[in-house]
């Protein structure tokens, strides 16, 4: 596992940078995961600078309370808790929300904590292990039907009928499904052709992973709590690891500011529409090769930035 100092954030000045910190301004890291984001904001503001930072992990949030600094808070919630945290904490506004996506590399390498084929353990794949359902509570009662699709709208897996099949004649036959390594052997046999370079659990680790933590729920449910709780020229940044994120952020991202590009003989004016609530700020933003190199779990990442507009 890497401490905070040692695990360096995917696109971290790229992240850094769109947040156009202002010394005195008050921010949100809405995923903690080991403070590398958290940490260089925290460098970029001044004396009456605050950094709020949410995570539902709790080995993150225990990392968190190693930061010893009065500008900083800790608390453990989901990012979809966004607005009910501030409001707790006596914030009415901020000046920008970063949301990194998905799961951590720390949490990866964690073998507990049952997210990656690579390493033999527990199947959980829980982002808050005090409450809800493990991997392997979910496998265990599932009906082949569901599991197929989950594992085609998460994984978009096109073997996701024959993954669902191997997986219930496994539990039918009386054997539970208990480790990484179990599910991925299964999943590996009941593949008939893997993509190329990419292991065959991948897209069914992902799809179990989104569907137990309702990653796309929640952020459909705290992107709209941005805008509310922005500034003005405040700014979100959303770092997205795979197409399923992404293409929410976009949509949402232009769902708030496509008020004057209507098409031909669309029967509302674009003057009757009400004013844009956020501008995307320049072209969505990949790492570059030398941190793909470094990094491989760099390679699908993608940056986009909006700015909150009309006046609060």
């Amino acid at each position: 596992m890497s401490d905070g100092s040692q695990h360096v954030p995917v696109l971290l000045s790229e992240a850094i940078d769109a947040l156009n910190i202002q010394p005195d301004g008050m921010y949100v890291d809405g995923t903690f995961g080991r403070g590398g984001h958290s940490r260089a904001i925290l460098q970029r503001l001044g004396k009456k600078g605050r950094l709020i930072a949410l995570d539902r992990d709790l080995t993150a949030v225990g990392a968190a309370e190693a930061i010893n600094d009065p500008r900083f808070t800790i608390v453990h919630s989901s990012f979809a808790g966004l607005a009910a945290v501030l409001g707790r904490l006596g914030v009415a506004k901020v000046n920008g929300v970063l949301l990194d996506l998905g799961v951590s590399s720390p949490q990866i390498d964690e073998s507990v904590r049952g997210f990656s084929f690579r390493f033999d353990g527990p199947l959980d794949m829980r982002m808050d292990q005090s409450g809800g359902q493990t991997a392997a509570d979910f496998l265990a009662t599932v009906s082949e039907k569901q599991l197929g699709e989950v594992i085609k709208k998460y994984g978009e897996e096109r073997f996701a009928k024959q993954v669902a099949r191997a997986i219930v004649a496994v539990r039918t036959g009386g054997q539970p499904i208990a480790t990484t390594r179990q599910l991925a052997q299964i999943v590996a046999n009941a593949i008939p052709k893997a993509e190329p370079g990419q292991d065959p659990a991948t897209r069914t680790f992902q799809a179990l992973r989104i569907f137990l933590n309702q990653e796309l729920e929640e952020l459909s449910l705290v992107l709209p709590q941005c805008v509310e709780v922005l500034a003005p020229a405040g700014r979100l940044a959303v770092i997205s690891f795979h197409s399923l994120e992404d293409r929410i952020v976009k949509r949402f991202i232009r769902s708030q500011q496509d008020r004057d590009v209507l098409p031909d003989k669309f029967p509302v004016r674009a003057a009757d529409l009400p004013p844009s609530r956020m501008i995307a700020i320049g072209k969505p933003v990949r790492a570059s090769a030398a941190e793909i190199k470094a990094n491989a779990r760099a390679r699908s990442a993608v940056l986009r930035v909006a700015e909150r507009t009309e006046a609060a």
